[in-house]
């Protein structure tokens, strides 16, 4: 096998994670990084030791590399993938894959016409609440599936603030007003992943932002949005019901701020930010918290069946997302050197982001019932 050879693009406070992965691994031959502005790329360049530097994006395109690894503010992902792909490089997108249904459908229709391969790094695939359910759920344990939450609870102050004023610059408030169903793979991800249906239709409802930080105001807004809180109700395609909320403005600090629950008609899942407990008709409270946490950065109970398949050169790497991003990138580039779907394909990205999508839009018009466009399954 010939080693690949990967551009990071994107040089923010997220590349950094990922960089020592796709340098220590070894289908890799060679990681060079993209970045547009100057000091940024020479400080990450001579941080990690990266020889290969881009000053812009056309100059991968136009180079050798076979893949593209994006790191970038969220809104450019998608325009970024395709480009990329229609380049002939591979594609490893962070979330959210697409902020529009047409991107979504340009991707699908790019994977297909190309036949590479486009993965995109949803982290609570690996999370460990996530891990558990899905074994109890493969294990037939909850009977048929009624009703499940997803939920994301990052308050603006817990990081975002400095996370946009990093790469935005003065003028950073236009855009950290991203709408927060905008970006709904870490909460549909947890019950989609696990029961393999998709959301058919919703009524979202969005909280009108109150703080004086300037931020969430349609003026400023580069989406017009004014909405900093946002909770949808779903229909899902296996006749059952799924409630998802995205929240930037919620008192809550520590314990998780992604987190599952699922119901039904045999057993069910509950959890909080402190705790989850699994319970079923014939079956009492059981406090499962110890199984589903993650200690650190690296990996928890839950991840010890699965560590064999990383790399032994991943032993002494940096982790991060409760244990996720080693096995995000192991997983796509094991897909781009056995060509083969990745763990999230560019459908599940599809499955994973159409939703939130169309419910911005509900939230828009105070609860209407919107359908969701289905975009298919893998061949």
């Amino acid at each position: 096998m010939k080693p690949l050879k990967i551009a990071i693009v994107g040089a923010g406070q997220f590349a950094p994670c990922f960089i020592p992965l796709f340098q220590a691994h070894p289908f890799v031959g060679q990681v060079s990084l993209c970045e547009a502005m100057p000091d940024r790329l020479r400080a990450e360049a001579d941080r990690f030791k990266i020889a290969r530097r881009f000053a812009s994006f056309e100059e991968v395109l136009k180079s050798d590399v076979d893949a593209v690894a994006i790191f970038t503010q969220r809104w450019t992902h998608a325009p970024l993938a395709l480009r990329a792909l229609r380049a002939g490089k591979h594609v490893y997108s962070a979330v959210p894959a697409a902020t529009t249904l047409e991107e979504l459908n340009d991707l699908i229709e790019a994977v297909k016409r190309t036949g590479l391969t486009y993965m995109m790094g949803e982290t609570s695939m690996y999370y460990g609440n996530r891990l558990y359910v899905k074994e109890r759920w493969d294990a037939g344990d909850f009977g048929r599936f009624v009703y499940g939450e997803g939920e994301y609870y990052h308050d603006m102050q817990h990081g975002f603030y400095d996370a946009y004023r990093y790469s935005g610059g003065q003028d950073w408030k236009r855009t950290a007003s991203y709408p927060p169903m905008l970006y709904p793979t870490h909460s549909v991800a947890m019950v989609l992943s696990i029961t393999g249906a998709r959301m058919t239709s919703v009524s979202c409802l969005g909280c009108r932002d109150a703080n004086d930080d300037g931020v969430f105001r349609e003026e400023v807004s580069l989406w017009r949005n004014v909405f900093s809180n946002q909770s949808a109700l779903f229909r899902t395609s296996d006749g059952g019901m799924a409630r998802i909320n995205e929240f930037r403005r919620v008192g809550q600090q520590g314990g998780r701020s992604v987190r599952v629950s699922l119901y039904g008609t045999q057993g069910s899942f509950e959890e909080q930010s402190d705790g989850a407990i699994w319970t079923g008709l014939t079956t009492p409270v059981q406090d499962v918290e110890s199984i589903v946490h993650c200690a650190d950065a690296r990996f928890g109970e839950i991840h010890e069946k699965y560590l064999s398949r990383l790399p032994k050169a991943f032993d002494n790497q940096p982790n991060g997302h409760e244990g996720s991003h080693q096995f995000l990138t192991d997983d796509f580039l094991t897909a781009v050197v056995g060509g083969k779907h990745p763990t999230v394909s560019v459908w599940d990205a599809a499955r994973f982001n159409a939703p939130g999508i169309v419910a911005h839009e509900s939230a828009k018009r105070e609860g209407e019932v919107m359908k969701i466009p289905d975009f298919g399954t893998p061949p």
